[in-house]
């Protein structure tokens, strides 16, 4: 079964833990709704849905043609991702509030770790950094044409509505959940439905944030995605360079684009006084990876420029 970490943090009874989850998911609209499948072991084998099976009508007495279904065996592997957090003993003594300094160290650890999952998220390659997962420019392959990939132009070109429409488009078997995009992009979204005379719907989450929609599509932003890539022939040939940015669409669940986690999903550990220097030390850590189980549930809108 995936769980949001919302929903996991709530089955803990771990404090530190339901509050490195709080902070990592209030300012996150990826780790706010991407649900986590808990596996036994380093990593996870699993089919990839490529293409349905054919149907076809028959005569009486006909012949039927058998027709399968196209899988591509993928393996996600679990990486590790974590860092420690350690509180002077001399402030702890000296500090009129000892828990308060703790937990804002620990809160900053666990932004930083929030941060890094993002930054992962787009652009992790394994193959490349092999301590990293793949993200989704791995998964989708924005290096090569395909249908799950849309492009503004064979150069790029600025955003238009039409392309945005053409994107969640693109996401078959429902609406993506998620628009995932840079803050010059939603800028720019939001610009042309002024001109247009329409209004983006806004509502709030469960955290107070305003949240926009396009399309009955939630709209987020990711600050890690790049507004320097650079687009030939309708592919990304590179992350830094030139001026474009991407957009991405995913749909999130168990038969489209999940988290794998490790049991017990972020853990806290304090490994108490350190040796070396006057300080207690408190470890955050993370076993997690990504996979996307069909090939249609996630797009990328690629060549956008300012």
């Amino acid at each position: 079964m995936a769980l949001t970490l919302t929903e996991a943090s709530k089955m803990s009874n771990d404090l530190l833990m339901q509050g490195v989850v709080e902070t990592m998911i209030k300012e996150s609209p990826v780790l706010r709704r991407l649900p986590f499948i808990e596996i036994v072991g380093n990593g996870l084998t699993y089919n990839q849905e490529k293409t349905l099976p054919d149907i076809a009508f028959y005569d009486v007495g006909e012949e039927w043609t058998e027709s399968a279904p196209e899988f591509e065996q993928k393996t996600a592997h679990l990486k590790i991702m974590g860092g420690d957090a350690d509180v002077d003993n001399f402030l702890k003594t000296t500090r009129s509030n000892i828990q308060d300094l703790q937990a804002a160290v620990i809160q900053q650890k666990a932004k930083a770790l929030k941060d890094r999952f993002e930054q992962v998220f787009i652009y992790g390659d394994e193959a490349e950094s092999p301590k990293e997962f793949d993200g989704l420019r791995k998964l989708i392959d924005t290096a090569t044409p395909g249908p799950q990939l849309i492009a503004m132009g064979a150069a790029g070109a600025a955003l238009t509505l039409e392309k945005l429409d053409e994107l969640i488009d693109a996401v078959k078997g429902g609406k993506p959940d998620l628009l995932l995009m840079s803050r010059r992009t939603r800028r720019k979204l939001n610009a042309l439905m002024r001109v247009s005379g329409g209004v983006i719907e806004t509502d709030r989450d469960s955290f107070g944030n305003s949240v926009q929609y396009w399309d009955g599509v939630a709209i987020g932003v990711n600050d890690w995605i790049l507004d320097s890539h650079i687009v030939a022939g309708s592919v990304e040939t590179a992350a830094v360079g030139g001026d474009c940015s991407t957009v991405y669409a995913v749909q999130f669940g168990e038969g489209a684009l999940s988290g794998l986690s490790a049991p017990g999903f972020i853990q806290v550990e304090n490994l108490g006084s350190l040796e070396d220097k006057d300080a207690v030390r408190t470890r955050v850590k993370w076993y997690a990876s990504l996979a996307l189980f069909s090939a249609v549930k996630a797009a990328a809108l690629i060549g956008v420029k300012d």
